[in-house]
This record gives structure tokens, C-alpha cells and sequence, in this order.
């Protein structure tokens, strides 16, 4: 399994932030639920929001980037066009070798 970083972007079609969370609010609930649904599958590891930004960072848990744009796909807030996502794939470290390779 690859572990996935995927950070909220919305999508600049709404103009206002009183616009913007008239757009978002009939889709909380739902999108919180889904959102449970992914963590309790183990497909999202962690969730976060960014404290400046109050957007999403998650942490998925999939075989490749196109099944995590499908699971991401399913959110409510991706389905309504309000928000998309950054996807990162991520490898381990491998610099903690170079504190005991041989001279």
C-alpha cells in the first residue's frame, strides 16, 4: 500500500466568504459522514485541517494515486464542485541509512 497526501483546494468559483458557506453548508453533514466512512475503512489514515487555511490534509492509505482520486471523488464537497485536491504519493526517508553506512 502506498501512502497518499492529499490537500484541499478549493475551487475559486465562488466569490464571497458568505457565498462560500451558503455553498458548503447543505453539504456538511454528508461530507462528514463520508469522511467517517473512509476512516473506518482504513483507507484515510488521519485527517487534519490546515489551522491558517481551514483546509483538509489527509492521509490515505491506497494501491496507487488513481484509487485515491476515485475514493476522494466520492465526497460530497468534490461532487458539488466546491473543492478538489493536491495528490502527493509518498515514500519513506532513505537519508537514516547514511548514519550507519561504512566509511
Amino acid at each position: 500500500m502506498l501512502k497518499i497526501l492529499a490537500i484541499e483546494r478549493e475551487i475559486p468559483n465562488i466569490s464571497s466568504d458568505e457565498a462560500r458557506v451558503r455553498a458548503y453548508e447543505p453539504h456538511l453533514q454528508a461530507e462528514a459522514f463520508r469522511v467517517w466512512e473512509l476512516y473506518k475503512s482504513g483507507i484515510f489514515r488521519e485527517i487534519y485541517f490546515d489551522k491558517h487555511k481551514h483546509t483538509a490534509v489527509i492521509i490515505l492509505e491506497c494501491k496507487d494515486i488513481e484509487e485515491a482520486e476515485d475514493h476522494l471523488k466520492t465526497l460530497p464537497l468534490v461532487k458539488e464542485g466546491l473543492i478538489d485536491f493536491q495528490i502527493i504519493a509518498l515514500e519513506p526517508y532513505p537519508g537514516f541509512s547514511r548514519l550507519f553506512a561504512k566509511d
